[in-house]
């Protein structure tokens, strides 16, 4: 009775349905779940990417609650660290929850996250089956060269032992900038998310 038990259980973990933002923690964590989120968005025309800046354009929500979560780091008329969004996107409630979601389901180990074998086989299936974009499972390295390519990667996470302070001074430096004359002077200077409200005046 127990080995049927196991097997049935072993069944209905495989027949659960994932979606792009599972499969791209299981291939690379939250910093994964983090640059999809960029790039989908980016692909969809609700966020435009230049050098290592990110602006959100229009006034469509995304209905995913991580797609939400990047649209909500960009205040109208406000300016982020790029390092700031990545690191408050990948600790945020949305992120964890995907975390302690497949964690539950057997894919992940509880404590530090880790694959299981369950985890690696549904990892693999979805891979070969090819229906999810490339970077879910490679990250921002296998996007041809260009803006959205050279934004995400240049926004890529610093070590935790620098991360809060590194973060903060990143906050208050675009606190004092004004994010019009930055994304206009072609984004040259400085690594962050430009975020400016939808519907806004100046052409991109």
């Amino acid at each position: 009775m127990g080995m049927v038990l196991r097997r049935s259980a072993a069944v209905g973990e495989e027949a659960r349905a994932l979606d792009l933002y599972d499969f791209a923690f299981l291939a690379g964590g939250a910093q994964r779940v983090a640059e999809s989120a960029v790039i989908g968005l980016s692909e969809r025309g609700l966020v435009v990417v230049r050098v290592s800046r990110v602006r959100a354009v229009g006034g469509e929500q995304p209905q995913h609650p991580v797609e939400r979560a990047v649209i909500a780091a960009c205040p109208r008329g406000g300016s982020v660290a790029a390092l700031a969004v990545h690191a408050d996107l990948q600790r945020s409630p949305e992120v964890e929850e995907i975390g302690r979601r497949l964690a539950a389901w057997g894919l992940l180990t509880g404590s530090r996250r880790r694959m299981t074998r369950l985890g690696r086989r549904r990892l693999q299936a979805a891979e070969q089956e090819g229906s999810l974009p490339a970077y879910v499972f490679g990250g921002p390295v296998v996007l041809p060269d260009g803006p959205v390519r050279r934004g995400v990667v240049g926004a890529q996470p610093i070590p935790s032992g620098l991360g809060r302070a590194l973060v903060r001074m990143g906050k208050a430096l675009d606190r004092d900038s004004d994010s019009d004359s930055t994304w206009d002077s072609g984004g040259d200077a400085g690594g962050g998310f430009s975020c400016g409200g939808g519907g806004g005046g100046g052409s991109d």
